[in-house]
């Protein structure tokens, strides 16, 4: 992946992606604990500017529902969306309801080509509702 991307294979990136592969959604707090627990001693610094590599040579996705810290993921080029619980934070995938992208048809465009569109679902997790309704 990483010399796809054109990047140097180092000890660092290969800990910084496994993470997140392991740990989809995870902030980077997360990460860094994922990454020290495989590695020892790495800077918050390090693992910073390896997710903005990773990020900007498009092998992770940054996203950041509204009221939450920014979050990695290694699913990339999809075009999915995302449902995140009200009360506890808990982020999953959802894939384009009807057909490849319908979300990139836009009542008006204007004039813009349009690559990627960002749906962010919001609700109650299986276990909030459970406890809610409780």
């Amino acid at each position: 992946m990483l010399r796809g991307a054109a990047l140097r294979v180092t000890r660092p990136r290969v800990a910084v992606l496994s993470a997140v592969h392991e740990h989809p959604h995870a902030d980077t707090d997360s990460i860094i604990t994922a990454v020290r627990a495989g590695l020892g001693g790495v800077s918050h610094q390090a693992v910073y500017d390896v997710l903005r590599a990773l990020t900007s040579a498009g092998l992770l996705r940054r996203i950041e529902p509204q009221g939450s810290v920014a979050r990695y993921e290694a699913r990339v080029g999809d075009n999915h969306h995302h449902v995140v619980c009200r009360s506890c934070g808990a982020i999953a995938d959802v894939d384009c309801a009807v057909g490849s992208t319908p979300c990139l048809t836009a009542s008006h465009d204007h004039g813009f080509t349009i690559d990627e569109a960002e749906v962010v679902y919001w609700g109650l997790c299986p276990a909030c509702s459970t406890a809610t309704s409780s």
